[in-house]
């Protein structure tokens, strides 16, 4: 009798110790710009993150959890990323959710920390974010290691008298003091440097300046109104050649930004079924970068989800964490992201504008 005790006992854990490692399903935020200046770039980083979402419930979620998805709008203002940082933890509970923008993502870094939400930083690259909190991870390598191998490639093949052009916030400030510190060690010379504001659409009398100084290139570092700065660099002949870094993209396909430079971080498709998949879902011509990754940093935060869940274990901003670095390496066609810390270390291409192609110049591995 007491051994049927015993083994009905430890039956009777067994249960409720699965119960509780099998949630009823996997639920996670992100918080994203979806109106305002910055929409359309959040737009497209929200339906990387509801694609892969929806690729992993078509295939019966994570060990048979479905995973549900909750957005809220961070209007790309820090006060707002608060607000909505709080209500998403206080009224869902999430253990973990996706950000953008560093001004964002450095808001809210004290309140991952104080409540111990796991932030997924898959696109925003101040330097600042390295250290910001111990609950914050960046999937896509910072500012200073994007200078760094830039900065080398001017020096020898663009030019050593350089001006800089930046926008006077976080990702701004960053790439000018970076840029600066890897071209003077490299060798070069800043000319001038010119601050622009945040969603500044008119930069006449800015480029004028730069333009009167006469540099070999001018290193720009801005992350919103590429358009209007290419228009506007089209209205003044012999304006000198641009080169920036991955938020430099939207200058490609500008008559005026021909032979301009940029760095990226490597970042390819996923198999063409799955392109096709998501240009049908959203009625897209293409699986942008922000799209991809989005959608990669989710599938990300899956898998370490994956690993708590068949651990045993209960999603929390803490477990998660730690199942995302023992796992360390995450492969896919998107890119081979290792976390040596809390940001990744991943290949860094500079790519050449040469009329409808972005040409690879040059890949080198952006350490930590």
């Amino acid at each position: 009798m007491r051994k049927l005790i015993v083994t009905a006992l430890t039956v009777l854990l067994a249960v409720i110790s699965s119960a509780r490692a099998q949630p009823k399903e996997i639920l996670l935020g992100a918080l994203l710009p979806l109106t305002g200046p910055a929409a359309p770039i959040g737009i497209e980083e929200q339906q990387g993150v509801q694609f892969a979402i929806d690729q992993v419930n078509a295939k019966g979620g994570i060990g048979g959890v479905p995973v549900k998805i909750l957005f809220d709008d961070s209007q790309g203002k820090p006060d707002q990323a608060v607000l909505a940082f709080n209500r998403m933890i206080d009224l869902n509970n999430v253990p973990a959710l996706l950000t953008a923008f560093s001004s964002i993502s450095l808001a809210i870094a004290p309140l991952a920390t104080r409540r111990e939400v796991l932030v997924v930083n898959p696109a925003a690259q101040t330097d600042k974010l390295e250290n910001a909190s111990p609950f914050l991870v960046n999937t896509i390598p910072l500012v200073r290691q994007e200078a760094s191998v830039l900065a080398k490639y001017a020096v020898e093949h663009v030019g050593k008298k350089a001006a800089i052009i930046y926008e006077n916030a976080a990702a701004g400030i960053d790439g000018s003091t970076d840029f600066r510190k890897y071209f003077q060690e490299a060798g070069g010379e800043i000319i001038a440097e010119e601050p622009v504001e945040f969603g500044q659409t008119n930069y006449r009398s800015t480029l004028l300046k730069i333009a009167d100084v006469n540099p070999d290139f001018v290193y720009i570092a801005i992350t919103q109104s590429h358009e209007a700065m290419a228009d506007q660099v089209g209205q003044m002949p012999n304006f000198p050649k641009g080169i920036g870094n991955t938020f430099s993209r939207p200058f490609f396909g500008h008559a005026s930004t021909e032979g301009w430079y940029q760095t990226a971080i490597q970042s390819g498709y996923p198999d063409d079924d799955t392109v096709a998949a998501f240009k049908k879902q959203f009625n897209v011509e293409d699986m942008g970068f922000f799209a991809r990754e989005y959608f990669n940093s989710t599938n990300i935060i899956l898998k370490a989800a994956e690993k708590v869940i068949s651990g045993g274990g209960e999603l929390t901003g803490p477990s998660l964490r730690d199942a995302l670095l023992a796992i360390r390496t995450f492969e896919s066609p998107i890119a081979n992201v290792t976390f040596e810390s809390n940001t990744a270390s991943r290949p860094v291409e500079i790519l050449q504008y040469k009329g409808k192609e972005r040409v690879i110049v040059e890949t080198a591995r952006a350490a930590n």
